[in-house]
Parts: structure tokens; C-alpha cells; sequence
């Protein structure tokens, strides 16, 4: 009798700690999912975290344009941690960062130099309605910053027609001031004291862009077609790492860039020469319109030279820099090349490395958008050169003496 009341207790001990621990548990859980719960705010809790919605408030008012978009990671691609949402300044700020916009702080056209709390940033007036043309996944997504886009790091928005974006400062400027004679009107700008960008920089700035490109083309979701690739939007940080910018800010049209038919007119007819065929005549628009674009960012990297330039003899055409890298492809003449190259190099280039890439840019610049190679490919490619250049930076020229000027191969650039 005595051994029944003993199983009689130890079954109801048994039972109260299975009702004690099962209590316990449902608490802790419920403790961690209120510790877990994000703090978005206004915006719903269930958003995914690949989504991001914001709003700019404007200085005066309660008006508020919103912004959506997702990002993903690459795999082989470091992505930056990032803190919060975008900063919103004042006008009050901007005005103090740039010195009351002074003409001093003026990078170039409508872009100042401010400092503020200690930080550079590059400020750029846009008009009011264009803000919300601004691709904000590209630049502040809730956990990642990719390393070669240019960093947005708040908004001005105004009451007025007018309002403001701020930037991350790239500490080099851009790649067209580095290839068209621009460091001796931005020297104040410019944290390098070079002058020139060695064959290894050419090569790195170069993969870089393609990386950016292969994110936005073939890793976003939807994918983003950038429409305007240029030296000009290629900016370059203190260690000459490459970031794209300008991103859903154009100001100029095709329309636009086909009113001036002489470069003496207008310098602004260099933004022809990056136009594909299909997007100047008949206004396609697709990740091959990127790449062709690219491909005369290559020629100007390997060249020096500007998309179009003027003929040296007066009653001439003007030389697109796409169509005549063809031309030098074709005639099989090493020597034409080697004067093509970019004189500032001297004989600091790896002669087969030049030769391939500008193989590559050739066939990025195709007629035919469906012959020119992806993002993806172009990535493996120059990631490959860079792999097999040698480390000295001042190797002379080298060449293969069996090695064709023109690849047959070069409408698979993967290969």
C-alpha cells in the first residue's frame, strides 16, 4: 500500500515539473519574439527584409515621397554592413558643409564638396521631381552596401523646385578626370598625388565596373539597366577602387544629345559615343545597352582617348573611339595599337593584356546587342588577366610574337 502512494507521488511531481518546464518554455518564447520584433516604425512589421520603405519628409511640410526596392548579395563580393535608413538634412546643414555653396566647393557643374560633423560628402542639386527617380535599393537597403556603387547618404528634399542628394565623397574623383585632362581644375579635389592611372589601377577599375554591372544586370531582382555608363559616372575612392554612380538622374535625353551634330558645339556629344545602336535609333533598352557602353569605357581606360573626337584634318568626320578600334582589330598592325594606347602609360602595359582587353571591348561595343558578351562573362574574364598579369607594375612591353591582333573568339568573351 505504501509503494502505491509512492508511485502515486512521484507520477503527480512528475507531471507538475512537465507543466512547469512546458510553462516556462511558452514565456521564453513569447519574451524572445517581442525581443526579435523590429522597430520599423510606419512600416509594416511583416515587410520582408529584402524590402525597404522609407520616406523623405520635406523641410516644411508633411508631404512625404516613398521609396521601395530590394537587393541580394553576390557571393564572391564583399558587402558592407549598413546602420539605418538614409540621413535627412536641412537646408541649413548643406549650407553650412558647402560654405553657402560656394563657388569654391564646386566639384563640377552641379555638384559641391561639403563637410559636415567631420565628413565629406559630395552634394548634388536635382530638381524636386526627380527625387523619386532615384533608385534607392541600389544605395541604402536594411543590411548590405555594395562596394561599387557610390554611396547615398541622405536627401535634402525642399518645398521649393529644387532639392538635394548627398553622397559618399569619392576622394579621387572620376575616371574621366584621371583619362581627359581634369586633375589640374580639381587638384583641390583630388586626394592622390599622381597623376596619371598605372596599368594595374586601368585593369582593377576596370573589373570593378564590371562587377557593379553583373549585380545590377544579373543579381537584382528585378535587374536594373543603369542607361548611363560613362567615365564622367565611374568615381574612385582613395585606394582607386571604382564605384558607379548617377544612378536614375539622368538630365539629358537621346533627343537631347542628337541636337548637336559638331564636337566644337558641345562637349556633351562625347555622351553619343556610349550609346548603343539600338537605344540611340530606335530606343531599346536592355542590360546590352550597358555593355556597350562599358566597352567604350574600356577603349578610353586602354586609350586615354574620348568616345568621339574631332578628325585632324578640317572637313572630316568626327572618329567615334568604337569604330575605330575596329578598324586597328582588323589590320593586323601591332604598331597601330601600341599608338593607339594611351601615351601616359609610356611602356608600362602588358602588350597581350592590352590586346585582349581591347578584343573585349570590341565585342562589347557589337552592332548586334545579342553578339555582345554579359556582365557575368566580362567579370571572368578581366578577373582572369588580372590573375595572370605579372606583380611588377613596371613590366615593359611584352608580346607573343604568334598572336593574332584580332581574337575569332571574341564574340564569346568568356572563353
Amino acid at each position: 500500500m505504501w509503494n502505491v502512494g509512492v508511485y502515486i507521488a512521484l507520477t503527480i511531481a512528475i507531471f507538475g515539473a512537465i507543466i512547469a518546464v512546458a510553462a516556462a518554455a511558452v514565456v521564453f518564447v513569447i519574451r524572445l519574439k517581442r525581443k526579435e520584433k523590429p522597430n520599423l516604425g510606419s512600416i509594416d512589421s511583416d515587410m520582408k527584409l529584402q524590402q525597404l520603405g522609407f520616406s523623405v519628409r520635406t523641410a516644411a511640410s508633411d508631404k512625404k515621397v516613398s521609396f521601395e526596392g530590394s537587393q541580394e548579395g553576390l557571393d564572391h563580393v564583399h558587402l558592407t554592413p549598413r546602420k539605418g535608413l538614409l540621413e535627412l538634412y536641412t537646408i541649413d546643414e548643406l549650407k553650412k558643409a558647402t560654405e553657402d555653396f560656394n563657388p569654391g566647393n564646386q566639384i563640377e557643374g552641379k555638384v559641391y564638396h561639403g563637410r559636415l560633423n567631420g565628413k565629406n560628402m559630395a552634394i548634388k542639386l536635382i530638381k524636386t521631381e526627380h527625387v523619386s527617380n532615384v533608385e534607392v535599393r541600389l544605395f541604402n537597403v536594411a543590411t548590405h552596401q555594395h562596394p561599387n556603387i557610390i554611396r547615398l547618404l541622405g536627401t535634402c528634399v525642399t518645398e521649393g523646385s529644387s532639392s538635394f542628394l548627398v553622397f559618399e565623397y569619392a576622394k579621387n574623383g572620376s575616371l574621366k578626370d584621371w583619362l581627359h585632362g581634369g586633375l589640374a581644375m580639381k587638384n583641390q579635389f583630388i586626394a592622390s598625388c599622381y597623376c596619371f592611372l598605372t596599368w594595374k589601377q586601368r585593369l582593377r577599375i576596370s573589373r570593378d565596373v564590371a562587377v557593379a554591372l553583373q549585380y545590377m544586370h544579373q543579381v537584382m531582382n528585378p535587374s536594373y539597366i543603369h542607361r548611363n555608363i560613362k567615365s564622367k559616372n565611374i568615381f574612385l575612392d582613395e585606394d582607386f577602387n571604382a564605384k558607379i554612380g548617377d544612378f536614375g538622374i539622368r538630365n539629358s535625353s537621346v533627343e537631347d544629345e542628337t541636337k548637336y551634330p559638331d564636337v566644337s558645339t558641345n562637349p556633351a556629344i562625347w555622351n553619343l559615343g556610349y550609346l548603343a545602336p539600338e537605344y540611340l535609333h530606335q530606343g531599346v533598352v536592355s542590360p546590352a545597352v550597358d555593355i556597350f557602353a562599358y566597352g567604350v569605357v574600356l577603349l578610353e581606360i586602354l586609350s586615354g582617348k574620348t568616345p568621339i573626337t574631332r578628325p585632324d584634318n578640317k572637313g572630316g568626320t568626327n572618329v567615334w573611339l568604337s569604330e575605330k578600334i575596329k578598324a586597328i582589330l582588323v589590320s593586323e598592325n601591332r604598331d597601330e595599337l601600341r599608338q593607339w594606347m594611351d601615351c601616359a602609360l609610356g611602356e608600362n602595359y602588358w602588350f597581350d593584356t592590352a590586346l585582349t582587353m581591347a578584343n573585349l571591348a570590341r565585342a562589347c561595343t557589337e552592332e548586334d546587342p545579342c553578339l555582345r558578351p554579359n556582365a557575368g562573362e566580362i567579370v571572368e574574364k578581366l578577373s582572369r588577366l588580372m590573375d595572370e598579369s605579372p606583380e611588377d607594375e613596371h613590366m615593359l612591353i611584352c608580346e607573343s610574337s604568334c598572336k593574332a591582333l584580332v581574337n575569332s573568339s571574341t564574340n564569346n568573351s568568356s572563353e
